[in-house]
């Protein structure tokens, strides 16, 4: 592993945040090139890029951005299996925030690509700690969506006294609802006939699967059905997502087409299948269970929720912030995805705010 340098600790960090000129002046100049409307931060260039050794078998690659003296943030990045890339860094302030960007287990620039053993949510957990502590933080705040706000729900109840606040985004409570709704026939496919059609017909013998498509496609991307249909369930399955992820959608002649030449597909479908074939390694109604979600309740938290979500239903997140009432919740005219331009709005609405908490403490 890589050893860090640091100037000094930042155990306090966050107190002098703002206040001294030289940064007022960086923050000024950091605030005229966002974008107009969303807020969204400038594309900025790494501090430093990582490759930890987690496993014999697993090697995590992660990036750093922003201030090195500034408020620590996890961006926990969906799928599972989606990996991370520069535009994750754009949600925060660079000037305020030291941003941490890990690519899970198997995906992004980690290693073995692809790889599902030794790949649970217990893993991931246990991974963001070692780069936490390797990194010499000692608190941080927490950024997640999708898969993503699972994640960083299953992390904070772990360790509660080490998340400062939660930021999370198109809520997946990794229950059978969920599941049924997104890949199984009476879910979404009535909003997205046309892609639901190009992900049923992709799964050989479908009429041994009905009402078990996860099931069946984990045959299929295994090679129990041949290497050329392994190859298609593997395209399909990451298709049928790229769907129903935008609010405004590509043609699926282009979604096949962008998905066949940037390839995502290869790591992230056998990835997420493997986690949800399994539930997400975590036990029934884990992330609603009163016992879990009493350990976060003195956690500040913004959940921010498209309405029109086809991936992750509207009423997980509602559930969710029922549960937990102190959380501010935006609903957004928006799809899925954190790049659609409300969600990033309110996404970069929630870190202005931590930031500003933490300069006038």
């Amino acid at each position: 592993m890589k050893t860090i340098k640091r100037s000094k600790s930042i155990k306090n960090v966050g107190k002098n945040i703002g206040k001294n000129k030289k940064t007022r002046k960086s923050m000024k100049s950091v605030k005229n090139k966002r974008d107009s409307y969303t807020g969204f931060y400038p594309s900025t260039k790494p501090i430093d890029n990582y490759k930890m050794n987690v496993s014999d078998l697993h090697t995590i690659a992660y990036s750093t951005y922003g201030n090195p003296q500034g408020k620590p943030v996890l961006f926990v990045h969906g799928g599972p299996g989606a990996g991370t890339s520069s535009d994750s860094a754009r949600f925060f302030n660079p000037d305020i925030y030291y941003i941490v960007l890990v690519d899970q287990r198997g995906c992004g620039k980690s290693k073995p690509t692809a790889e599902i053993r030794e790949n649970t949510t217990k893993n991931l957990i246990s991974d963001f700690e070692k780069i936490r502590k390797q990194l010499k933080i000692k608190k941080w705040m927490v950024f997640g969506g999708s898969w993503g706000s699972t994640l960083s729900l299953a992390y904070a109840m772990t360790h509660p006294d080490i998340c400062t606040e939660l930021v999370l985004r198109g809520i997946f409570l990794c229950i059978k609802d969920d599941l049924d709704w997104g890949y199984e026939p009476n879910g979404s496919h009535k909003i997205n006939p046309e892609g639901w059609d190009y992900y049923e017909k992709s799964l050989p013998h479908k009429e041994k699967f009905k009402g078990k498509y996860i099931e069946g496609y984990k045959k299929c991307m295994r090679g129990d059905f041949g290497e050329k249909n392994k190859d298609q369930c593997l395209l399909a399955w990451t298709v049928w997502e790229d769907v129903n992820s935008s609010l405004v959608n590509k043609p699926l002649k282009d979604i096949i087409a962008n998905e066949k030449k940037i390839k995502t597909y290869v790591s992230m479908s056998p990835i997420e299948n493997h986690y949800f074939s399994n539930k997400c390694f975590l036990p029934e109604n884990f992330i609603l269970k009163k016992s879990n979600l009493d350990k976060i309740r003195h956690i500040p938290m913004t959940i921010v929720q498209g309405k029109y979500d086809m991936e992750c239903p509207y009423i997980s997140a509602y559930k969710l912030h029922e549960a937990l009432p102190h959380s501010r919740f935006f609903t957004t005219i928006a799809g899925h995805t954190a790049m659609d331009k409300e969600n990033i709005k309110f996404l970069v609405k929630a870190t202005d705010y931590y930031a500003d908490l933490d300069s006038n403490k």
